[in-house]
């Protein structure tokens, strides 16, 4: 059973073609994290799964049903990256109109609660801060207790204690059996909350695999070490950086053949230390010109 199934979609805009032959499935319970550049597809995505728009080419379907279909949209949660608050409505105003909308809401002191915003109940929304009302636009798209959330950018805007808020908001809604689907800038924030992770780049779903899966794809491990030696063009360095104070990050798909060449060289070297790549490594490795990742599923 799937609760969003997305089957061979494109969706142009005049001559710009800004999904092509899109599938996607998630599953009830999943989080998933959509990475890709500005321009890939994945707010249009979205769009599409909420019901704001209708492909061109294939289908779409929530919860089993046309996402834009009301009965269907009410199992369905809602974060987009701008979100038009009534500037002259109390925030708690807000929140009861959105959860007037839904059989069972969260209370709204609670929701408030929960977000950081109790003491903010009564306050109009066009004073709040950007994070402010990030928080507020996150908190809104939980309270009709959806079975299923997209989140467009969810933490831009807002500081780290902020953010990490956020994340245990979306973990504690995760942990209750919820379905998540994000698109983030932060790639940090998708390894911290994502199982699963969807790189889109040219209306193209470039990877779909587990978080593991899509990190261990990139076949790369970094090592970092200090020394007054060049090493960025030894022979199995795919890629070296100077990072100052002598630190240089090696990038190669052998580290243990280039840490025996160092050792035996008799190069000096100091604070070594060898890891795997990150997700902002596996990335940017995926949206490459001529990736032979490209087109990759599941």
């Amino acid at each position: 059973m799937t609760v969003i199934t997305v089957d061979g979609v494109t969706r142009r805009f005049g001559d710009v073609t800004a999904l092509d032959d899109v599938s996607l499935d998630v599953a009830p319970g999943e989080l998933v994290g959509m990475l890709g550049p500005n321009g890939a597809g994945k707010t249009t995505l979205l769009s599409l799964i909420s019901g704001q728009r209708r492909p061109d080419v294939g289908t779409v379907r929530l919860l089993g049903g046309d996402p834009r279909d009301a009965a269907t949209r009410v199992g369905l949660g809602i974060t987009p990256q701008e979100t038009g608050l009534p500037p002259t409505l109390r925030v708690g105003e807000v929140v009861d109109f959105v959860g007037g909308h839904f059989p069972d809401p969260v209370p709204t002191a609670e929701l408030l609660e929960q977000f950081g915003l109790t003491d903010k109940t009564r306050k109009q929304t066009g004073s709040l801060s950007g994070g402010q009302k990030r928080r507020l636009a996150v908190a809104l798209s939980l309270v009709g207790r959806p079975r299923v959330v997209l989140l467009d950018e969810p933490t831009t805007g807002l500081d780290v204690t902020a953010r990490q808020a956020l994340w245990d908001a979306i973990r504690q809604y995760h942990a209750g059996g919820g379905t998540v689907l994000l698109t983030s800038h932060y790639l940090e924030e998708v390894q911290a909350l994502a199982e699963r992770v969807v790189v889109i780049d040219h209306g193209v779903v470039r990877a779909d695999d587990s978080l593991d899966g899509i990190l261990s794809r990139v076949g790369l491990r970094r090592v970092s070490v200090r020394t007054t030696t060049d090493l960025t063009s030894w022979s199995g360095v795919s890629r070296g950086e100077h990072r100052g104070d002598g630190v240089q990050q090696l990038y190669t798909p052998d580290a243990d053949a280039l840490v025996r060449a160092l050792v035996t060289s008799g190069v000096e070297f100091s604070d070594l230390q060898i890891r795997g790549a990150s997700l902002e490594e596996a990335f940017a490795e995926m949206v490459a010109d001529d990736n032979p990742l490209e087109g990759a599923g599941r």
